[in-house]
């Protein structure tokens, strides 16, 4: 075969010239660390988020949610978040209180036993923000929007029935962290036993402690009611709530549109999780009781009374939680 030089020579411009054949960029992917359940309300929540946002992105970012602190326990993942060995988490902020001291600001007395749109007027105004902008500061994170709720906090036993706040002087009461809910703990007269989430069951079937503060949800989707788990006393002591952070290396990758992305999809959503949460929690109760947990709701009378007494013990519970004053007064603004 014979090479035509020229027209070989004369070919390559044109080669050289035809656009390169570019591969589809990788998604941004972005590991959630949970410690709860599949079937828990924010593990749902978290599901459907991240579905929603690999929609809304075309692909560009794909989640991925982790369960059962099967990255880390919420009482580890802020480390985490700031070391960069995770793209986000949505722990309690009370197990950030050791970094944040003013994330205990939902412990105040004024949330003791009052309506839920209370204390969203503090967690998503003024005084939520002041906490959030620590939060982005020490952990080098973003909050992504409003707090999401997971419900009412309330007193569970296993062998002694509590039937008033006076029921818990003298027991071992698991707290889920924090210096303000151990605070309360001391205040009824309880002492405070810290234990991971995951590890409860074991601890409560082994007598570790016996009471704890929790909500009808996480007991029912622990099953706590197979680990001993036989009382409840409602009082609705404080909202839990949950602060959606992605860490500050994870962000960074993220374009001004992503970013933007990620932050509209949230606030799209987050009414629907909230009702979720408190639709799982009214249904959880229903099973609890169905599994033999008795519970007993104290009157409104009884409620302003333990509130007015604690609202008296006020400067140890701030001196305690080492509450800054401008969140004590952004509080008392909002409610």
């Amino acid at each position: 075969m014979t090479l035509n030089r020229r027209a070989f020579v004369g070919a390559l411009p044109a080669v050289l010239a035809a656009p390169a054949v570019l591969r589809a960029a990788e998604p941004i992917k972005i590991r959630c660390s949970l410690d709860t359940a599949a079937s828990h309300p924010r593990n749902v929540a978290m599901l459907d988020y991240m579905a929603k946002l690999e929609k809304a992105s075309n692909g560009e970012i794909k989640g991925e949610v982790f369960h059962s602190g099967q990255l880390f326990a919420d009482l580890n993942v802020s480390k985490a978040l700031l070391q960069g060995q995770v793209e986000m988490a949505v722990p309690g902020s009370w197990v950030m209180t050791g970094l944040v001291p003013d994330c205990d600001m939902v412990q105040l007395p004024y949330f003791y036993g009052i309506p839920i749109e209370q204390t969203h007027k503090a967690t998503n105004g003024k005084a939520g923000a002041h906490v959030n902008k620590q939060l982005e500061e020490k952990l080098k994170t973003h909050v992504l929007g409003p707090w999401l709720d997971l419900g009412y906090q309330n007193w569970y036993s296993t062998k002694v029935p509590l039937d008033s706040f006076t029921a818990m002087k003298g027991l071992k009461i698991r707290s889920p962290g924090g210096a303000g809910i151990s605070w309360r703990i001391k205040f009824a007269g309880g002492i405070a036993n810290t234990t991971a989430w995951p590890n409860v069951p074991l601890a409560l079937s082994q007598g570790t402690f016996d009471a704890f503060i929790s909500s009808d949800e996480s007991c029912n989707s622990a099953k706590l009611w197979e680990a001993g788990v036989k009382y409840s006393y409602v009082d609705h002591q404080f909202l839990a709530q949950y602060v959606p952070m992605v860490g500050k290396g994870a962000w960074s990758k993220l374009s001004p549109a992503q970013q933007k992305l990620m932050i509209d999809v949230w606030a799209q959503n987050i009414d629907a999780y909230d009702k979720g949460s408190a639709a799982s929690q009214a249904k959880a109760r229903s099973i609890l009781e169905k599994n033999g947990v008795k519970f007993h709701d104290p009157s409104a009378a009884d409620l302003e009374k333990t509130r007015t007494a604690m609202i008296g013990d006020l400067a140890t519970m701030v001196k305690d939680t080492k509450l800054s004053p401008e969140v004590v007064k952004l509080v008392k603004d909002s409610v």
